[in-house]
């Protein structure tokens, strides 16, 4: 039932203030109306293995990204590689918000199961799994040494540690994202996996090139 003309022109500016703020705030934390129009209907009742594992595990190796990407604020002098560092966190911020929004309207915890589990055997990412002797690392994530190495370096040292270790990051995160786009059950996930994996296949190719500017080199890949 539509609210009479009378009671709507009572209500206080503050109330409408306060709407937005809280509207705002829920589409921030992946549980607002972004993640419920994008979801609505019977394609969030019906997730499968394949959504479940990937928006786990997908958010759990974007945070690692955000924590290694908001270093570069206190450890980049470069504008380049602070701008790039800015865009990465913030972009896969607002996804791992996506994605655990996702979990809960499921139904489900963000963590759980068994990691990677949810990509076929045989993939490179289930024989990576398989060789790190149970390390707990999904494909491309530093290790608690690389990372503490990261953090104390400054300066252009900094940008050519930072630039390695995020390339391989983004080559890990992509199988992933190619294996979710090709066998997600729902729109969502498939949707966010193409973004993913097309987002990171064009900045990888863009740090590959700054790493080189920088006199750096890759990694060995995933």
């Amino acid at each position: 039932m539509s609210t009479p003309p009378a009671e709507r022109g009572t209500r206080s500016p503050l109330r409408a203030v306060l709407v937005g703020v809280i509207a705002l705030a829920l589409v921030l934390l992946g549980g607002g109306l972004a993640v419920i129009l994008g979801i609505g209907g019977d394609d969030a009742a019906r997730p499968g293995t394949v959504d479940v594992g990937f928006s786990r595990d997908m958010a759990a190796h974007h945070l690692q990204g955000v924590e290694m990407a908001n270093l570069a604020s206190d450890h980049s002098e470069d504008p380049a590689v602070r701008g790039l560092a800015f865009d990465i966190a913030t972009t896969q911020t607002n996804q791992v918000g996506r994605m655990q929004g996702w979990l809960a309207l499921w139904g489900y915890s963000p963590t759980g199961g068994d990691q990677m589990a949810w990509m076929g055997s045989g993939t490179h990412a289930d024989m990576h799994m398989g060789a790190s002797g149970g390390s707990g690392l999904m494909p491309g994530m530093a290790t608690e040494e690389e990372l503490a190495n990261l953090r104390s370096l400054q300066g252009a040292a900094f940008d050519v540690e930072f630039l390695r270790l995020m390339i391989r990051h983004h080559q890990g995160g992509l199988e992933m994202a190619k294996y979710a786009t090709a066998h997600g059950e729902t729109d969502v996930v498939r949707t966010l996996a193409k973004s993913i994996a097309d987002s990171q296949t064009a900045e990888t190719q863009l740090m590959k090139g700054m790493l080189a500017e920088r006199g750096g080199s890759p990694l060995p890949a995933p």
